[in-house]
Protein backbone atom coordinates (compact mmCIF):
# COMPACT_ATOMS: atom_id res chain seq x y z
CA UNK A 1 0.00 0.00 0.00
CA UNK A 2 1.50 3.10 -0.64
CA UNK A 3 2.19 5.56 2.09
CA UNK A 4 0.93 9.24 2.17
CA UNK A 5 3.39 11.95 0.77
CA UNK A 6 2.78 15.77 2.98
CA UNK A 7 4.42 18.91 2.20
CA UNK A 8 6.00 19.10 5.66
CA UNK A 9 7.34 22.62 4.71
CA UNK A 10 5.28 25.71 3.72
CA UNK A 11 6.04 28.02 1.15
CA UNK A 12 7.64 31.80 2.07
CA UNK A 13 4.80 32.74 -0.54
CA UNK A 14 2.39 30.57 0.74
CA UNK A 15 -1.13 32.81 1.98
CA UNK A 16 -2.34 31.76 5.37
CA UNK A 17 -5.83 31.92 5.69
CA UNK A 18 -7.17 33.64 8.95
CA UNK A 19 -9.17 30.54 10.21
CA UNK A 20 -10.97 31.67 13.51
CA UNK A 21 -13.14 28.92 14.57
CA UNK A 22 -12.08 25.58 15.76
CA UNK A 23 -11.48 22.06 14.17
CA UNK A 24 -10.89 18.92 15.95
CA UNK A 25 -10.70 15.32 15.87
CA UNK A 26 -11.67 11.95 17.51
CA UNK A 27 -9.29 9.47 17.23
CA UNK A 28 -10.18 5.94 17.71
CA UNK A 29 -6.32 4.64 17.00
CA UNK A 30 -7.46 2.67 14.48
CA UNK A 31 -5.22 3.76 11.35
CA UNK A 32 -1.41 3.60 10.89
CA UNK A 33 -0.53 6.47 12.01
CA UNK A 34 2.03 7.24 9.78
CA UNK A 35 -0.93 7.45 6.97
CA UNK A 36 -3.44 9.80 9.17
CA UNK A 37 -3.95 12.93 7.37
CA UNK A 38 -5.74 13.85 10.90
CA UNK A 39 -2.78 13.41 12.55
CA UNK A 40 -0.41 15.23 10.31
CA UNK A 41 -3.19 18.14 10.86
CA UNK A 42 -2.55 18.07 13.81
CA UNK A 43 1.04 18.71 14.06
CA UNK A 44 0.61 21.50 11.95
CA UNK A 45 -1.69 23.18 14.51
CA UNK A 46 -4.52 22.95 12.05
CA UNK A 47 -6.49 20.61 14.59
CA UNK A 48 -7.07 19.85 17.92
CA UNK A 49 -7.93 16.32 18.66
CA UNK A 50 -9.95 14.85 21.05
CA UNK A 51 -10.51 12.66 23.69
CA UNK A 52 -13.08 9.44 22.52
CA UNK A 53 -16.12 10.85 25.45
CA UNK A 54 -15.01 14.76 24.64
CA UNK A 55 -18.25 16.83 23.35
CA UNK A 56 -18.04 19.39 20.46
CA UNK A 57 -20.08 21.93 20.00
CA UNK A 58 -20.15 22.71 16.26
CA UNK A 59 -20.51 20.50 13.11
CA UNK A 60 -19.59 16.89 13.54
CA UNK A 61 -18.81 14.81 10.18
CA UNK A 62 -20.03 11.62 11.50
CA UNK A 63 -21.36 8.71 9.68
CA UNK A 64 -24.46 8.28 12.15
CA UNK A 65 -25.25 11.58 11.06
CA UNK A 66 -29.12 11.83 10.29
CA UNK A 67 -28.85 15.15 8.08
CA UNK A 68 -26.80 16.38 5.40
CA UNK A 69 -24.48 18.72 5.15
CA UNK A 70 -24.78 22.27 3.12
CA UNK A 71 -23.68 25.89 3.14
CA UNK A 72 -26.80 26.81 5.71
CA UNK A 73 -24.37 25.37 8.15
CA UNK A 74 -21.67 28.18 7.61
CA UNK A 75 -22.72 29.97 10.93
CA UNK A 76 -22.44 26.85 13.16
CA UNK A 77 -18.87 26.42 11.88
CA UNK A 78 -18.59 30.30 12.32
CA UNK A 79 -19.07 29.84 15.72
CA UNK A 80 -18.46 26.49 17.01
CA UNK A 81 -16.29 25.32 14.62
CA UNK A 82 -16.12 21.70 12.58
CA UNK A 83 -14.59 18.58 14.00
CA UNK A 84 -14.12 14.82 12.59
CA UNK A 85 -13.87 11.19 13.30
CA UNK A 86 -11.09 9.35 12.72
CA UNK A 87 -11.40 5.60 12.52
CA UNK A 88 -11.14 2.62 9.97
CA UNK A 89 -13.59 2.25 7.12
CA UNK A 90 -13.45 -1.05 7.78
CA UNK A 91 -14.41 -0.67 11.38
CA UNK A 92 -17.18 1.60 11.08
CA UNK A 93 -19.93 -0.81 12.87
CA UNK A 94 -17.33 -1.39 15.95
CA UNK A 95 -17.04 2.12 16.44
CA UNK A 96 -18.86 3.60 19.53
CA UNK A 97 -19.87 6.64 17.18
CA UNK A 98 -22.90 7.07 19.06
CA UNK A 99 -20.74 7.78 22.03
CA UNK A 100 -19.97 11.08 20.63
CA UNK A 101 -23.22 12.47 20.80
CA UNK A 102 -23.55 15.28 18.71
CA UNK A 103 -25.59 18.03 18.62
CA UNK A 104 -24.84 18.78 15.13
CA UNK A 105 -23.94 15.59 13.36
CA UNK A 106 -23.74 15.93 9.41
CA UNK A 107 -22.91 13.88 6.79
CA UNK A 108 -20.98 14.59 3.73
CA UNK A 109 -22.49 14.22 0.52
CA UNK A 110 -21.21 11.96 -2.21
CA UNK A 111 -18.18 12.86 -3.04
CA UNK A 112 -14.85 10.78 -4.57
CA UNK A 113 -11.53 10.30 -2.29
CA UNK A 114 -8.40 11.24 -4.02
CA UNK A 115 -5.64 10.32 -1.39
CA UNK A 116 -3.29 7.56 -2.52
CA UNK A 117 -4.67 4.78 -0.20
CA UNK A 118 -8.70 4.99 -1.53
CA UNK A 119 -7.97 6.78 -4.72
CA UNK A 120 -11.12 6.62 -6.69
CA UNK A 121 -13.41 5.00 -4.11
CA UNK A 122 -16.70 6.59 -3.48
CA UNK A 123 -17.11 8.46 0.05
CA UNK A 124 -14.23 6.80 1.45
CA UNK A 125 -12.50 10.04 2.17
CA UNK A 126 -8.85 11.14 4.59
CA UNK A 127 -9.92 13.34 7.06
CA UNK A 128 -8.65 15.55 5.44
CA UNK A 129 -10.37 15.43 2.77
CA UNK A 130 -13.56 15.21 4.94
CA UNK A 131 -12.74 18.59 6.30
CA UNK A 132 -11.58 20.17 2.86
CA UNK A 133 -14.49 18.86 1.45
CA UNK A 134 -17.14 20.31 4.36
CA UNK A 135 -14.92 23.46 4.64
CA UNK A 136 -15.50 24.40 0.68
CA UNK A 137 -19.65 23.60 0.74
CA UNK A 138 -19.80 25.64 3.55
CA UNK A 139 -18.03 29.06 1.77
CA UNK A 140 -14.76 28.61 3.26
CA UNK A 141 -12.56 27.61 0.11
CA UNK A 142 -9.34 29.23 1.03
CA UNK A 143 -9.10 27.50 3.87
CA UNK A 144 -10.41 24.54 2.47
CA UNK A 145 -7.36 24.14 -0.25
CA UNK A 146 -4.94 25.52 2.60
CA UNK A 147 -5.98 22.22 4.61
CA UNK A 148 -5.30 19.97 1.49
CA UNK A 149 -1.77 21.86 0.54
CA UNK A 150 -0.69 20.27 3.34
CA UNK A 151 0.04 16.98 1.08
CA UNK A 152 1.39 16.42 -2.05
CA UNK A 153 -1.97 14.77 -3.49
CA UNK A 154 -4.18 17.63 -1.60
CA UNK A 155 -4.84 19.00 -5.01
CA UNK A 156 -6.25 15.68 -6.62
CA UNK A 157 -8.78 15.80 -4.87
CA UNK A 158 -10.26 19.65 -6.37
CA UNK A 159 -9.41 17.97 -9.58
CA UNK A 160 -11.48 14.83 -8.77
CA UNK A 161 -14.62 16.80 -7.15
CA UNK A 162 -13.96 20.71 -8.36
CA UNK A 163 -17.49 20.46 -10.20
CA UNK A 164 -19.35 18.73 -7.87
CA UNK A 165 -17.92 20.83 -5.09
CA UNK A 166 -19.20 23.57 -6.62
CA UNK A 167 -22.65 22.51 -7.32
CA UNK A 168 -22.72 21.54 -3.28
CA UNK A 169 -21.22 25.23 -2.25
CA UNK A 170 -24.86 26.70 -4.58
CA UNK A 171 -27.00 25.11 -2.49
CA UNK A 172 -28.88 26.78 -0.22
CA UNK A 173 -29.78 23.62 2.48
CA UNK A 174 -29.72 19.99 2.78
CA UNK A 175 -32.44 18.70 0.94
CA UNK A 176 -31.05 21.04 -2.48
CA UNK A 177 -27.72 19.45 -1.57
CA UNK A 178 -29.66 15.94 -1.87
CA UNK A 179 -31.05 17.07 -5.57
CA UNK A 180 -27.88 17.90 -6.92
CA UNK A 181 -26.00 14.34 -5.45
CA UNK A 182 -28.85 12.70 -6.85
CA UNK A 183 -29.06 14.52 -9.82
CA UNK A 184 -25.21 13.81 -10.48
CA UNK A 185 -25.00 10.43 -9.80
CA UNK A 186 -28.46 9.85 -12.27
CA UNK A 187 -25.91 11.47 -14.89
CA UNK A 188 -23.34 9.38 -14.56
CA UNK A 189 -25.21 6.61 -14.90
CA UNK A 190 -26.76 7.58 -17.86
CA UNK A 191 -23.18 8.31 -19.19
CA UNK A 192 -22.09 4.37 -18.22
CA UNK A 193 -25.07 3.46 -19.99
CA UNK A 194 -24.41 5.53 -22.96
CA UNK A 195 -20.74 4.21 -22.88
CA UNK A 196 -21.50 0.41 -23.07
CA UNK A 197 -24.09 1.06 -25.81
CA UNK A 198 -21.56 2.48 -27.82
CA UNK A 199 -19.44 -0.13 -28.05
CA UNK A 200 -19.50 -2.24 -31.20
CA UNK A 201 -20.46 -5.32 -31.61
CA UNK A 202 -17.73 -7.77 -31.46
CA UNK A 203 -17.94 -10.95 -33.21
CA UNK A 204 -17.58 -14.06 -30.34
CA UNK A 205 -14.91 -15.56 -29.14
CA UNK A 206 -15.32 -19.16 -30.62
CA UNK A 207 -13.30 -20.41 -32.99
CA UNK A 208 -16.43 -22.63 -34.11
CA UNK A 209 -18.13 -21.93 -37.17
CA UNK A 210 -22.33 -21.76 -37.24
CA UNK A 211 -23.82 -24.15 -39.57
Amino acid sequence: MEELKYNDEESDEETVPKIHFSVAMWDFNQCDAKKCSGRKLARFGLLKPLKVKQRFPGIVLTPTAAHCLSPSDKNIIDTKGIAVVDCSWAKIKETPLNSLRPTYGRLLPFLVAANPINYGKPCQLSCAEAIAAALYITGFPDISEYYLSKFSWGHSFFEVNGDLLKRYAACSDGASVIEVQTKYLKEVEEEQKSNRLSLPDYPPSSDSEED
